[in-house]
């Protein structure tokens, strides 16, 4: 009998899932559901880069991009609940359960939470050359023009998008959309002038700013942006007004705890050290870093902000 019971455990142990402290022990996967270029991609990556410093692993970062990063959320609710493909979901992720009946997957039951790593506002942009200076100005043309004011954005679910439709709605000007298929493409036909504006986020918005190809009048924050001081909030002109973005990183359902666990200590770890702090401010973007649950609770959160706002605007998928 003793020896059936150390066989066993023996075979118990053997057949079991590796432990936290020995995880990760091959290379991570880290699925962007956006096209390269974006703010997702340039966080996944720098995260990627400082996990791997972390842990001695290779971490590949995936580009699938698709409409509303649904095709590489949908791949990563499909893999292996092992903590090696992992999805670094941004804003369209919940939006997307507000806005489609129907998903491949479930927003909530098909993840696990790791953390939500960052939080940042959208910057509403314009071409040096356009006529409006000042957001009081944007509104007063969009309502004296013979034609109403486009935008470019990257679909119905993205930030881009809702921030744009919010804007009209709360200033009562009408705006066209001009959906675009990432935000190279967008910021592109800004600069060129093929679109009036375009809801961008400080990532991007930065290097374009200090090159002088693009002017900065709103931001979407509740609070005015330390890298760039001198442009007001969207609500300084019309009180109540906010837009937030966020990445964080999503598991498949099914993943061990320890193993969740593990990954939030490991990419907290990376938020909290001053020199990520440093780097990710400078890019005007504020350092999450919370636990699952506080990150699970968001993402319910963000899904019944967006619902009411897609009813009460009425807007449809593509």
């Amino acid at each position: 009998m003793r020896y059936l019971v150390l066989g066993l455990l023996a075979w118990l142990s053997a057949s079991s899932p590796i432990l936290a402290e020995d995880f990760p022990n091959r290379s991570i996967r880290i699925v962007v559901p956006t096209g390269a270029g974006g703010i997702t991609d340039v966080l996944a990556r720098f995260v990627g880069t400082k996990l791997s410093q972390a842990t001695g692993q290779t971490v590949v970062i995936d580009n699938r991009s698709s409409t509303g990063g649904i095709a590489g959320s949908d791949y990563v609710a499909r893999s292996a609940p092992d903590g090696y493909t992992l999805l670094f979901a941004f804003p369209s992720h919940t939006i997307n359960a507000a806005l489609f009946t129907k998903l491949p997957y479930d927003t909530v039951g098909s993840f696990a939470p790791v953390t939500m790593v960052s939080s940042f506002p959208a910057v509403l942009e314009v071409t040096p050359k356009f006529p409006a200076e000042t957001l009081r100005g944007v509104i007063e043309l969009a309502k004296s023009t013979s034609y109403p004011l486009n935008y470019a954005s990257l679909g119905n679910g993205s930030l881009a998008f809702l921030s744009a439709a919010l804007f009209a709605q709360e200033a009562h000007v009408p705006l066209v959309q001009v959906p675009y298929k990432d935000v190279p493409q967008a910021a592109a036909a800004l600069q060129s002038g093929d679109v009036d504006m375009f809801f961008d986020t400080p990532v991007t918005a930065l290097p374009l700013m200090h090159a002088g190809n693009v002017r900065a009048l709103g931001v979407t924050s509740e609070r005015r942006l330390a890298t760039m001081p001198d442009v007001p909030t969207i609500g300084e002109v019309i009180p109540g007004y906010t837009a937030r973005g966020w990445n964080g990183v999503l598991a498949p359902r099914g993943t061990p705890d320890d193993v969740i666990e593990r990954l939030n200590h490991l990419i907290v770890g990376i938020l909290q050290t001053p020199d990520t702090q440093r780097e990710l401010a400078a890019m005007g973007v504020q350092v999450i870093g919370d636990t699952p649950e506080q990150f699970g609770a968001a993402i319910k959160a963000d899904i019944a902000k967006w619902s009411a706002l897609i009813e009460r605007l009425g807007i449809q998928p593509e």
